[in-house]
């Protein structure tokens, strides 16, 4: 049993000693689900996990909109100063390494063990947080491009 286990439970005492809460949580939560054989829901989360995080990052990008903390009147500025435009360029940059992020997740499934190392010791190490996958595999893609590795 805990040969075949032994990768969560690394991950999770990983979380516990670096005082990292969501890898613990998520490693511990997927444990749980594993030995309790809900081999439906671990199926569930595979499929649907990134959209259901993707939507509730968004939620709470958005929440601003919905508390009126934000409004039609704040827009125009974003465009009229050097900060405003730069966080724009910023998105759409984020935004297209994390569509390439995706893309290399499906191509090449294997990078998931480095992503998740990196993760652990970026958030461990250097104070960081677990912003996720898809961001870190949108960096790695951009690196593998400018290195030239894995082009067939």
């Amino acid at each position: 049993m805990i040969r075949e286990n032994l990768l969560l439970i690394l991950i999770f005492a990983v979380g516990l000693v670096f005082n990292n809460h969501l890898i613990a949580s998520a490693a511990g939560s997927l444990l749980v689900l594993k030995l309790a054989k809900f081999q439906s829901v671990l199926l569930l989360f595979e499929r649907r996990a990134v959209d259901l995080g993707l939507l509730f990052l968004l939620i709470a990008v958005l929440v601003p909109f919905a508390l009126d903390r934000i409004g039609i009147k704040d827009i125009w500025p974003t465009f009229q100063s050097l900060a405003g435009i730069l966080a724009i360029i910023g998105g759409v940059a984020a935004a297209y390494l994390c569509g390439q992020g995706l893309i290399l997740l499906q191509l090449q499934p294997e990078v998931v063990v480095g992503l998740v190392i990196g993760t652990i010791l970026g958030v461990s190490l250097l104070k960081g947080i677990p912003v996720g996958p898809l961001a870190a595999a949108g960096v790695t893609a951009m690196l593998l491009n400018i290195f030239g590795v894995g082009k067939k």
